[in-house]
């Protein structure tokens, strides 16, 4: 080809638009890649790694490894599981369901929980974070005691009587006197307790014993002192208060602690970034009218699983 030949073709215009367009679109191709091709609807593939979580959820189940049968038989339930929720997605069947809301709601959940704990504190930010929160671990009073009952529905009124009587025969006595025992009536539960909090005596005798009790001093036989069951005459051996542990004593539950909290700052921080992007309509809740509902329909309403 001659110089003056060559020199034509590369003055032609049609030349030049052809190379800048493929400077174009090749510089347009080399910033925006293609995306992946999308996944065929049609297609269900069941990877090496699909089939061994099919054999470890059969295995967790207590049952010997799959045979060959039973492997095929897992695959085709799967695959027959796949189709299935395809179809309903593809009919819709997944909209307006609010099982299926929940359970995805109960998904993204999970995720921000996953996110939350992704980071791991260190010894300085738990320490920080204790002493800013540490009332949340204060340990409540203990106290050791034994009681000597005397029944209402044995005695009647006179139960109380009974029981002041009592106490003044046991002055001076100590806690273990064999006569103590023959002058009260059988308890149906303990007669000690040992370390019990004000919440534990509360839940076994009422929260004016247990109130009357964390204000008795140590070492005498006093009372009475009234419960759900009847009168009581009760021995303090010893009441240790509350108090404030060190972080070394809890860090294990500090932490435990600490993990909730930053979970919950992440679910808030996602969620309000998610709400930004929604326009909320709803129709004042003072105007709703709740006085008509049906009340079968409350009823299965109130059947259906609640995500926690």
């Amino acid at each position: 080809m001659s110089r003056h030949r060559l020199q034509q073709i590369l003055s032609e215009p049609l030349l030049h638009f052809f190379v800048v367009g493929v400077l174009v679109f090749g510089g347009y191709r080399f910033f925006n890649p293609e995306p992946e091709q999308a996944v065929d609807p049609q297609r269900i593939e069941l990877t090496e790694n699909d089939v061994q979580q099919l054999a470890i959820s059969w295995l967790a189940q207590g049952r010997p490894q799959p045979s060959p049968d039973e492997l095929r038989s897992l695959v085709d339930q799967k695959v027959t599981e796949e189709i299935l929720s395809r179809e309903a997605v593809a009919l819709g069947l997944d909209r307006d369901d609010q099982i299926i809301k929940r359970r995805l709601a109960q998904k993204m959940d999970f995720l921000v929980a996953d996110l939350a704990a992704l980071e791991e504190p260190t010894e300085a930010q738990l320490a920080d974070w204790y002493s800013k929160n540490s009332d949340r671990f204060a340990l409540p009073p203990h106290a050791s005691f034994r009681h000597l009952y005397f029944s209402p529905d044995k005695r009647g009124d006179g139960a109380r009587g009974d029981a002041t009587a009592a106490l003044a025969v046991l002055a001076g006595k100590s806690a273990d006197a064999l006569q103590a025992q023959t002058l009260a009536d059988p308890f149906m539960l303990r007669n000690f307790y040992g370390d019990s909090t004000p919440a534990q005596t509360a839940k076994e005798f009422g929260p004016a014993f247990a109130e009357t009790l964390y204000g008795l001093k140590p070492g005498a036989w006093q009372g009475p002192v009234q419960s759900g069951y009847g009168w009581h005459l009760v021995w303090v051996e010893s009441i240790e208060p509350g108090r404030v542990p060190l972080y070394e004593e809890v860090k294990p539950d500090v932490k435990a602690a600490w993990l909730d909290a930053r979970y919950q700052e992440v679910k808030r921080t996602a969620l309000e970034e998610m709400r930004s992007r929604y326009t909320v309509v709803a129709v004042p809740l003072d105007d709703v009218d709740l006085t008509n509902l049906n009340s079968q329909d409350a009823a299965n309403a109130a059947q259906e699983p609640v995500s926690q």
